[in-house]
Order: C-alpha cells, then sequence, then structure tokens
C-alpha cells in the first residue's frame, strides 16, 4: 500500500465552514476542561461565606487574600521552617526526576534496538508490571524499602521513583522508531553505543522524555513521603498541606489556597513543556 505525504504549505481539502465548527467544538470542550482549573482558582480568592454559598458560585465575588495570610500565619507557628519542607520537596522532585528520565531512556535503548537473549521476557513483564495500582505494590515496596535500609530517608522515595516502569515503556516504544539505518551509518562512522545514545537517540526522543518528564514531577510532587518518612525535617509540601486541611471546616478557605499551590507549579511544567512537546514533534522527523 503506497501512502502519500503532504508537502510542505498543502493543506487537507476542507471547507471552512467545517474550519469554524471544529475550532468552536475544540473550544466547547477546552473550556469544560478548564472548568476545574478556573474554580480552583476562584476559591482561592474566595471568603469563607462564599466558599459555602449553594448553589456555588465558579467565580469569585469579593477577592480576598486572608486565605493565604491565614495560610503564612499557620507557617509561622510551625517549629520546621517552611523552607525546609519546600527543599525536601524540589530536592526529590528534581533528583527522582532526572534519575528515572536517563535510567528508563538508557534501559529502552537495549530493548528496542539490541537483539539478546530474553528480551521480548523482559518487556513482558515491564507491560504485566503496569498492570498493577500501587495499592497493589505498597506492601512489597515498604518490605524492599525496609529491607535496603532507606527508612526515614530521601531515598526511599527517589529510588522507587528511578524503577517505574511507565517510563519506560514509554521510551521504549518511541526508540522503536527510530530507523535501524540510522543507527548503523553512525556505528560505521565510528560512534560508540555511548555516543549513539547521548547525541542521536536522545535529541530524537525529546518529545518522549519530555512528556515523561511532565509524568514523573506530578507523581513525586505529591508523593505522599508520610509512607516512608517519619522525620518531621524531611517531610514534604504535600504532608504539611494535607496536615492544614485536617483542621477542619474552619479551615476550608486555607485549603481552597493550599489546593491552588499544590497545583501550580504541576500545571506551570505542563504549560511549558507543552510547547516544546509540539514544536519538537513537528521538527524532530528524519528528513531525505
Amino acid at each position: 500500500m503506497k501512502v502519500q505525504l503532504l508537502k510542505p504549505g498543502k493543506r487537507l481539502n476542507r471547507s471552512w465552514g467545517m474550519d469554524i465548527t471544529l475550532f468552536v467544538l475544540i473550544g466547547i470542550v477546552a473550556c469544560f476542561m478548564a472548568l476545574p482549573l478556573v474554580f480552583t482558582i476562584n476559591n482561592a480568592f474566595k471568603p469563607i461565606n462564599e466558599i459555602f454559598l449553594f448553589p456555588p458560585k465558579l467565580f469569585v465575588r469579593n477577592p480576598t487574600l486572608k486565605n493565604f495570610t491565614d495560610l503564612s500565619y499557620i507557617f509561622a507557628d510551625s517549629w520546621v521552617p517552611f523552607s525546609r519542607y519546600v527543599f525536601n520537596t524540589f530536592f526529590i522532585t528534581i533528583i527522582g526526576t532526572v534519575g528515572h528520565v536517563i535510567l528508563a531512556s538508557a534501559a529502552a535503548y537495549p530493548l528496542a534496538k539490541i537483539s539478546f537473549p530474553g528480551r521480548k521476557v523482559l518487556f513482558s513483564i515491564v507491560v504485566l508490571s503496569l498492570m498493577f495500582t500501587s495499592y497493589v505494590t505498597q506492601v512489597p515496596n515498604y518490605m524492599t524499602i525496609t529491607w535496603l535500609g532507606l527508612i526515614n530517608s530521601y531515598w526511599a522515595i527517589i529510588l522507587p521513583a528511578f524503577g517505574m516502569t511507565l517510563g519506560l515503556y514509554l521510551m521504549k516504544q518511541f526508540i522503536e522508531q527510530i530507523p535501524d539505518a540510522l543507527l548503523e551509518a553512525a556505528k560505521i562512522d565510528g560512534a560508540s553505543e555511548y555516543r549513539i545514545f547521548w547525541t542521536i537517540i536522545m535529541p530524537i526522543v525529546k518529545p518522549a522524555w519530555l512528556t515523561l518528564i511532565i509524568f514523573s514531577l506530578q507523581n513525586l510532587w505529591a508523593s505522599g513521603s508520610s509512607r516512608f518518612i517519619f522525620s518531621e525535617q524531611l517531610k514534604t509540601v504535600d504532608y504539611v498541606f494535607g496536615q492544614i486541611g485536617a483542621g477542619g471546616i474552619a479551615r476550608t478557605g486555607t485549603v481552597s489556597a493550599v489546593a491552588l499551590l499544590m497545583l501550580s507549579v504541576p500545571v506551570t511544567v505542563f504549560i511549558v513543556t507543552q510547547s516544546n512537546i509540539i514544536q519538537t514533534m513537528s521538527t524532530s522527523g528524519l528528513k531525505e
């Protein structure tokens, strides 16, 4: 079957009416999907009486910063500085994300492009592991972390993040799309496997590891450190915000401010990275 590709500058033969219809439908879906984000942002600036209005109002009528000032008072009363919680969170998130991207990419390369005995069995194990939720693996993970002596340390969260199989599966599927002829040409020119991996594989699969950064950061930003870390000095921001939310109805406004703060970092990273992913997908293809 012969596939004919559109030349640059060509567009599909589609009427303007269809273009406008598709634009309107996409706009409606986008607005609907943005409602939770808009609601969260507005709730963070609502006074307590507006939060409990029924039926609830989407937009704030009398915006206030009281929720954030109350949150600052709570942080001021904490015997552990809030900056310490922020450092713990960023350290775990950055180290875990970078390590996961590098290890997942390095492990996916031989699975995708190098033939060795047991390759299909290993990949089948990776796919099978994706079927188990985190609730199923909590007890085995805790036993493993305890056996390694990593309880009450950063590495109790970072090391499991290194081995998440979703990243390995994603990178393997992307690397498989790279033509073998390109890698063979690099080997003929004298490039080693390490040079091929860093200078050819990683730039081409940039959309994959940018997407992987989003997934890993989202997972580690709200990692639930209380499962493995018991020292107050090593706990993360999500634990502190969870404790604030346990204060009852009186802290409903503060909880709304907390929700916005927890949402801000993943959303910001997603917005910045999404533009790079779209640009890379459109320009990273091989040219004849």
